[in-house]
């Protein structure tokens, strides 16, 4: 089969250029593929981050690809139509999370589907801070697809309020096993200043309010002192309000904050020290940050948002709690009166059943059942 992946690649840094480029990888073992590529992601002014791009230190994924899609100028739509029109593919597979890139989706999407068959794979299809355009700007794109690739029911759900008739493939997030293996705990804990003798909770990736920090940071006052805390990511916005609610916390001393983004070959160090990963989060559809402790097999405790319930109490992998302070303290505190080491081994479980491989074959059949 003649697959065509539009999505953002390498050198785009971040979650979803790294998941589409182990998906690109798994499906290039069975099929020819192409990778279509942004020229321009984000105008500058609209990025709140450092940077988009790769970055020294970065175990990034170099997929070759055709880098010609400009978000912000029309008359690349019609261009990148064209060159992936070129390619002739039976499937061309949208990686879709946000409203900003309906409009340029849905161009090209509306160009190419007399002839190929158009799998939208959605992330998110409402964004986690919604504005007024998301749901008009999704359907620009949505309307032109012949069918939905999720990982959660509650994306799943979202584009059923928008797309009532819509063809769906479900499965799990795939793990993110490119980071490399673990190291020992107390080297781990030592390369990051911590104390090796403590239970060590996470909180990993990108800072946004409705991750929920403030909660977890509140339940550390409700820990005891044989727990601390680190904080890894960067803060999409000012990190000043955390650093103030830290100095005034009984715990400020137990917790620690790498504000800033996290390299590549930080994440094995960051995870083999962990003994719990967090997420306090107040809204969520899926999480990519929970395939990454899958990998390191850290046990999560998770708040009951979105799809997090599915992806973490499902396969017995951690606790889900309401999100509120007390609730997150007393869930951390539960992942160790039942004993870490049960949810651990339901993690090494579960992985066998998250591959890369096994994602692409089911996207494949789908797309197969689209095509008759």
């Amino acid at each position: 089969m003649k697959i065509a992946i539009l999505s953002p690649f390498y050198p785009y840094r971040g979650g979803i250029a790294q998941f589409s480029a182990m998906l690109y990888e798994a499906m290039r073992e069975k099929h020819e593929v192409k990778a279509f590529s942004f020229s321009r992601l984000y105008p500058g002014f609209l990025f709140p981050g450092k940077t988009q791009y790769v970055e020294k230190g970065d175990q990034a994924i170099e997929i070759p690809s055709e880098r010609i899609l400009d978000s912000i100028n029309p008359f690349s739509y019609q261009k990148t139509a064209k060159e992936i029109g070129k390619f002739q593919p039976d499937v061309l597979i949208i990686v879709y999370w946000m409203s900003f890139f309906g409009p340029a989706y849905g161009h090209i999407a509306n160009r190419l589907k007399k002839k190929t068959v158009i799998i939208s794979l959605v992330h998110n299809a409402i964004p986690h801070e919604p504005k007024f355009f998301d749901k008009p700007f999704a359907k620009l794109l949505f309307d032109q697809c012949n069918g939905f690739v999720v990982m959660s029911d509650i994306v799943r759900n979202d584009i059923l309020s928008m797309n009532p008739e819509s063809s769906f493939c479900v499965r799990p997030h795939p793990l993110y096993s490119h980071f490399g293996e673990k190291i020992d705990v107390l080297l781990a804990k030592e390369k990051l200043g911590l104390d090796p003798d403590k239970k060590t909770l996470l909180f990993f990736g990108l800072i946004r309010d409705y991750k929920g920090l403030d909660l977890l940071i509140d339940a550390m006052a409700g820990l005891g002192d044989d727990f601390q805390l680190l904080i890894a990511g960067e803060s999409y916005g000012s990190f000043e309000k955390y650093e103030t609610q830290i100095s005034h916390s009984p715990a400020k001393d137990r917790i620690f904050s790498m504000n800033q983004y996290i390299e590549d070959s930080l994440v094995p160090v960051l995870f083999s020290a962990a003994d719990l990963l967090v997420l306090p989060y107040k809204s969520a559809t899926q999480s990519g940050v929970v395939p990454v402790a899958y990998h390191f097999e850290v046990p999560v405790v998770a708040t009951d948002v979105g799809g997090l319930r599915d992806m973490v109490e499902r396969p017995g992998a951690g606790i889900i709690c309401s999100p509120d302070s007390e609730n997150i303290a007393s869930a951390v505190e539960r992942i160790f009166s039942l004993g870490r080491d049960r949810f651990v081994s339901n993690i090494r479980t579960e992985k066998e059943n998250l591959s890369w491989g096994k994602f692409a074959d089911e996207m494949v059949e789908f797309s197969k059942s689209l095509m008759s």
